[in-house]
């Protein structure tokens, strides 16, 4: 392994590559990746860089996103079937027919959705932004997709806000279940439960805690605490444990694995980077049109 590693370093610099990494890959692709984080960060990171290629370690839409705010630059995803389920879950006719339903609401769509898609919603956001991308409209009504539970979690911060959601759902995060929860809290009674917003709300109520994935590990590593009880994907809690062993970081189920992102191996970056294949395309007229609703977004989050 460390003999691949090397290989993808050197090649790295050879084609002034960069590569971004999501949280929820595979942990050794920290090794050879120069940002790791969340969906947000990620995004920001992909919008200053100066590489001529970025390579996405995670999934489908977010090397599109890449390539909506670097449209000169050549963008690769080492498996191109790595997609993600929720945002499969709205194409650009079921959009248009959820908006025709509610027309003249503003809508926000989460950045787990395609480029078509973004390319008709007003603005953007991610789990780490959401609240302040929702309250920024200065609408009274707003129409969110693809996901209802960050939605509906979104609309219970702000309380005077109504939020219309699309029925979407992370299948991963929607594994964990209220009894998760309370039989953690019986096993660990001083952990406190940390949650991801894209669990169902009945999860979300019981928790100490919720967040981002980058709120998350944010708060773990803030606290006094030294026991969490995690609900979100398991590369959280590998990286957690990894860079803080003094603390104890209880995965909710060990099966709280999102597949699509634990495809990709170092083995993949470092073929995609050599041969520079599986590179991202966007439709020119979808990207420009995504790409306001993504500025918008990074504008609101500065």
């Amino acid at each position: 392994m460390n003999e691949l590693i090397e290989k993808i370093k050197k090649l790295k610099k050879e084609k002034n590559a960069v590569i971004l990494a999501h949280c929820y890959q595979n942990a050794e692709i920290d090794e050879v990746a120069d940002f790791v984080g969340d969906s947000l960060y990620l995004s920001q990171m992909a919008a200053k860089t100066d590489a001529d290629i970025i390579l996405f370690a995670g999934v489908y839409f977010m090397a599109q996103t890449a390539k909506i705010l670097c449209p000169d630059k050549k963008v690769l995803l080492p498996r191109l079937e790595s997609g993600c389920k929720m945002a499969d879950m709205i194409s650009l006719n079921q959009l248009r027919e959820f908006k025709s339903k509610h027309p003249g609401i503003p809508t926000v769509c989460y950045i787990n959705s395609t480029a078509e898609v973004k390319s008709e919603c007003d603005m953007c956001c991610t789990s780490s932004n959401a609240v302040k991308v929702v309250k920024s409209m200065n609408a009274d009504k707003i129409l969110f997709l693809p996901d209802t539970y960050l939605g509906k979690w979104v609309e219970k911060q702000l309380g005077n806000i109504e939020v219309i959601t699309y029925p979407g759902f992370c299948p991963t995060h929607l594994q964990i279940r209220p009894e998760d929860i309370k039989n953690a809290r019986q096993q660990y009674p001083n952990a406190p439960v940390l949650a991801h917003p894209e669990c169902h709300q009945s999860v979300t109520e019981l928790a100490d805690y919720v967040g981002s994935t980058t709120g998350i590990m944010k708060y773990a590593i803030e606290s006094d605490k030294k026991q969490f009880i995690i609900a979100t994907e398991k590369g959280v809690v590998d990286r957690l444990q990894r860079d803080y062993p003094d603390k104890e970081f209880i995965l909710i189920k060990e099966n709280i694995i999102c597949p699509n992102m634990k495809w990709h191996t170092l083995t993949d970056i470092y073929n995609a980077l050599e041969k520079e294949e599986h590179e991202i395309d966007v439709d020119k007229e979808i990207a420009l049109k995504a790409l306001g609703c993504i500025d918008r977004m990074l504008e609101v989050s500065k």
